[in-house]
């Protein structure tokens, strides 16, 4: 997907061909705080797999305290909490998918997992791909955001914050002529009270919608960025190499009511790409959040 030109002046060009370098975070007054900087454990999910123990440590050693989990490499929630414990991180967040159809029970099961991990925030990580491709049809997107609704009541009983994470598909034009995209269904559908946002702006972007547009249509809604870089084929970069202007998103954080930064990488670590090392794309996200000012 192409990101819309409206964006453009909002980026920072490398020239054509030539490998993005890392843009300098040292201006402006503001910084993010060190206790709201995460990172989710999706980026580092092969290295996770393979050395549990090993990787929460080697994160640790790079200056993490808070992680959001998505799912808890094979072991069980008190398993996973106690190596959490023994490399003084929490789990302040965590992805967990509500049950589609809706199912209060198992959903409750869920929830107690992620109390046993020691979440203040739960997640459900991703929507929008049926069998024929992107969701356009209206109606469907209105029962999911409905369910949102019952998991999010459900999530603030028991003591959690209830968010939802975008990918790109929430912001193509939903089917019914009326030029409204899923997105708009969604936060209109769902009550703040009980759903909040976590924005991820990659995907924000890839879906043509400014993030800035985004946190000023959702005041006080959006509380966790997903903060993930685009390189100049609209692929991933690590944080601070890409295209993305991060200040001028950040300089809207009051605005939006964000409350946790999350460092993620969807490819870190698969394929052939640079870098190799998952934990290097951990490494360089921690940095550049210490020191970008905006």
């Amino acid at each position: 997907m192409v990101v819309a030109a409206a964006g453009a002046a909002s980026l920072v060009a490398a020239p054509a061909g030539a490998a993005p370098a890392i843009r300098s975070a040292s201006a402006g007054r503001r910084r993010v705080p060190v206790d709201r900087i995460s990172i989710q454990l999706y980026t580092v999910r092969d290295a996770l797999a393979d050395d549990p123990a090993g990787t929460l440590a080697a994160l640790a050693n790079i200056g993490y305290t808070r992680v959001e989990v998505a799912g808890t490499a094979g072991l069980t929630a008190a398993a996973f909490r106690a190596l959490l414990d023994a490399n003084q991180i929490r789990a302040t967040s965590g992805h967990f998918g509500i049950p589609q159809p809706f199912d209060a029970a198992a959903w409750r099961a869920t929830l107690a997992d992620a109390r046993t991990l020691g979440c203040r925030y739960v997640v459900h990580p991703f929507f929008g791909v049926g069998p024929n491709g992107p969701i356009r049809d209206a109606a469907v997107w209105r029962a999911f955001a409905q369910d949102l609704n019952r998991a999010g009541a459900m999530a603030r009983e028991a003591g959690f914050r209830f968010g939802y994470h975008n990918h790109h598909f929430e912001f193509l034009p939903l089917g019914d002529e009326s030029g409204r995209t899923a997105f708009d269904l969604l936060t209109t559908v769902t009550e703040r009270r009980l759903v909040h946002l976590e924005l991820d702006l990659y995907w924000s972007w890839r879906g043509a919608a400014d993030p800035v547009d985004v946190i000023r249509a959702n005041r006080g809604r959006v509380l966790q960025f997903h903060v993930k870089d685009m390189n100049i084929d609209s692929g991933f970069a690590d944080l601070g190499t890409g295209l993305i202007d991060f200040r001028r998103i950040f300089a809207q954080s009051d605005l939006a009511g964000v409350e946790e930064y999350i460092v993620e990488r969807d490819d870190a670590g698969t394929g052939d790409r640079e870098p190799e090392d998952a934990l290097d794309t951990a490494a360089v996200g921690y940095r550049f959040l210490r020191n970008i000012r905006f």
